[in-house]
C-alpha cells in the first residue's frame, strides 16, 4: 500500500519525499500541480510510484490503495486576500481528502499552521482545541477554519493530526520567491552586496530586528512528521516548532557567521500591505508534542542556518 503526499512538489513535500525515500520507502503517490517548471528540481533524484495532478487526483483517489496520508499540500500565501482561492484549496480540498480517508479507514496527517494564532492574543497553547483564534489574514483564517472544521466532526480518520507550522526553513524552497524563508532571501542579499535588509519595527515594544519567532529547521519539521507516522495515537492538533524563540537579528547574524562575513544590517520599512497583518512574536508550546512521546532535541538555530547556508544554498543543491 502506497503513502499519499500532497504539494509533494513544493518545498516540505519534496524533503518529506527524500525523507521517506530515506526510510526505505518509494511507493509514494505524489499529488500537486506539476505544471510549474520551477518546483522541478525538487523532485529531481527522488523514488516514488506515481505523480499525479491535484485537480485530478479529487476524482481518482478511490482507485489507489493507501495506507497513509501527509497532506502537505496549501495555498501559503500570506500576502493573497481573495478568499475564495483559499476555500478551494485549503478548506474544501482538506475535507475531502478528510472525508476520503474516514470512509476508508486511513491514517491522516494535515498541515495547519501558526498563522492562526494571529497577534498572538490567545497565546500560542495547542492544548485549547476549539478556542477561537485571531488569524490576521486570509491563509490563516482558512488554517483554523479547517482545524475547527475537524475538531468538530464526528465521524474521523482512524488516526489523524494536525501540525501547526511555525516558521519553517530549510532546502527546496527555491521557487518560493516572495514567501521563501528569511534565511534564503538573506543568503541572497549577502553573496550579491555583502549586507541584509530586514524589516524596520513599526511596533514600540520591539527594536528594530528584535521581532521573535520560533524559527524551525525543515529537518526537525521531518522528524516531527515520521514520529507521528509511527505514533498513530493521540489524535488532535499540535504545535510544530521548536519552542524556543528567536530574534531576527539573531538569525540574520547566524547567517553572516555561515558565509563568514562581518554582519551589516539595513533596516527598511516594512511593506504596507503586510504591515497591520504582521506577527511580532511567536513562539510555540510544545509540552503536548513532549507529553505526546516526542523526545528528540531541536537543533538550534546557528547549527541549523549553518547546515542550510553551507550545504544547500551555497552548493546550489536540493534535499
Amino acid at each position: 500500500m502506497a503513502i499519499l503526499v500532497t504539494g509533494a512538489a513544493g518545498f516540505i513535500g519534496s524533503c518529506l519525499v527524500s525523507f521517506l525515500n530515506e526510510k526505505g520507502l518509494t511507493d509514494l503517490i505524489l499529488v500537486d500541480d506539476f505544471s510549474k517548471a520551477e518546483k522541478a528540481r525538487n523532485l529531481e533524484g527522488k523514488l516514488f510510484t506515481a505523480k499525479i495532478d491535484r485537480s485530478i487526483f479529487l476524482h481518482d483517489m478511490g482507485r489507489h490503495s493507501i495506507e497513509f496520508v501527509f497532506h502537505i499540500g496549501a495555498r501559503t500565501d500570506t500576502t493573497e486576500f481573495d478568499k475564495s482561492i483559499f476555500d478551494e484549496l485549503n478548506m474544501d480540498y482538506s475535507q475531502k481528502l478528510w472525508n476520503h480517508c474516514t470512509a476508508n479507514n486511513i491514517p491522516f496527517l494535515y498541515a495547519s499552521s501558526a498563522a492562526t494564532y494571529g497577534g498572538g492574543e490567545h497565546g500560542f497553547d495547542d492544548t485549547a482545541d476549539g478556542t477561537p483564534l485571531l488569524p490576521l489574514n486570509p491563509y490563516g483564517q482558512s488554517k483554523q477554519d479547517f482545524d475547527l472544521w475537524a475538531l468538530e466532526q464526528e465521524n474521523k480518520p482512524p488516526f489523524w493530526v494536525g501540525l501547526k507550522f511555525f516558521n519553517v526553513f530549510g532546502p527546496n524552497e527555491y521557487h518560493k520567491g516572495r514567501m521563501a524563508s528569511v534565511v534564503m532571501h538573506a543568503f541572497n542579499q549577502i553573496k550579491e552586496n555583502g549586507s541584509l535588509k530586514l524589516f524596520q519595527s513599526h511596533n514600540t515594544k520591539y527594536e528594530n530586528g528584535g521581532q521573535i519567532r520560533d524559527f524551525i529547521y525543515v529537518k526537525d519539521l521531518l522528524s516531527l512528521m515520521w514520529f507521528w507516522y509511527e505514533k498513530r495515537t493521540d489524535n488532535g492538533i499540535y504545535n510544530a516548532g521548536t519552542g524556543t524563540a528567536r530574534t531576527f537579528n539573531d538569525l540574520a547574524n547566524a547567517i553572516f557567521i555561515a558565509v563568514n562575513k562581518t554582519p551589516h544590517i539595513n533596516y527598511i520599512p516594512t511593506p504596507e500591505d503586510i504591515r497591520d497583518k504582521y506577527q511580532y512574536f511567536t513562539e510555540a508550546k510544545m509540552e503536548k508534542t513532549r507529553k505526546a512521546g516526542y523526545d528528540k532535541p531541536f537543533y538550534e538555530l546557528e547549527d541549523a542556518v549553518a547546515d542550510y547556508v553551507q550545504n544547500y544554498l551555497m552548493q546550489n543543491a536540493s534535499f
